[in-house]
């Protein structure tokens, strides 16, 4: 008796990507920053974490400061891609700026190695890494800067110094955050919620 043969197709199997080689080397950078700071950490030590001499490791950024600039770019890109993400929907003025600060709140504070090392290392202006960091934080920030501009704010409001509060105010909160006590939620309903109300009604 014979029976029917299946040709069906297999279906293929779905294995995870695996990280990059760069993103391996920068991983491995921004843990060493963000444990040791930019300036102890060595170019050795983050060579060694990421499983190689560090002879090779300048093969693919020439020096620290590359490393510092290339962690400062994945952790800038996740960050304008959750914001933009929540902003892209149709939503009033307000909305629109709660759902960017709470964006900002989550990546900011939910344990992304890479945001440690971004927060804890803000190169000085004298080091070679200050002008494309600060490029990229402005290009950034140009994101809250026409939120800001939809809000129904007094002419003679200054927005730029109030997004240089508000962006302040929100990445200071890295240093005192307790998960015990609030949530990145909260904290961006609760400084949007000042931004709106008076204080001394």
């Amino acid at each position: 008796m014979t029976t029917a043969l299946d040709t069906t197709s297999p279906q293929p199997v779905k294995r995870r990507s695996r990280p990059s080689r760069r993103e391996e080397l920068l991983r491995a950078a921004a843990e060493c920053f963000a444990e040791s700071g930019y300036t102890a950490a060595s170019v050795r030590a983050i060579a060694t974490r990421a499983g190689m001499q560090a002879a090779s490791l300048y093969c693919h950024y020439p020096s620290k400061a590359d490393l510092l600039i290339g962690v400062h770019e994945i952790g800038i890109e996740r960050i304008t891609q959750a914001v933009r993400e929540a902003i892209h929907t149709e939503l009033p003025p307000w909305e629109r700026l709660e759902a960017a600060c709470t964006a900002h709140m989550r990546s900011l504070l939910g344990g992304d190695v890479f945001f440690e090392a971004l927060m804890r290392n803000v190169p000085l202006r004298t080091d070679p890494a200050y002008r494309a960091i600060r490029e990229m934080r402005a290009e950034y920030e140009a994101l809250f800067s026409d939120l800001l501009d939809d809000l129904p704010l007094p002419a003679d409001g200054d927005r730029r110094k109030l997004r240089l509060m508000l962006l302040g105010a929100m990445s200071w909160s890295f240093t005192w955050f307790s998960a015990d006590r609030d949530t990145p939620e909260d904290i961006a309903r609760t400084f949007v919620r000042f931004l709106r109300q008076p204080l001394d009604a």
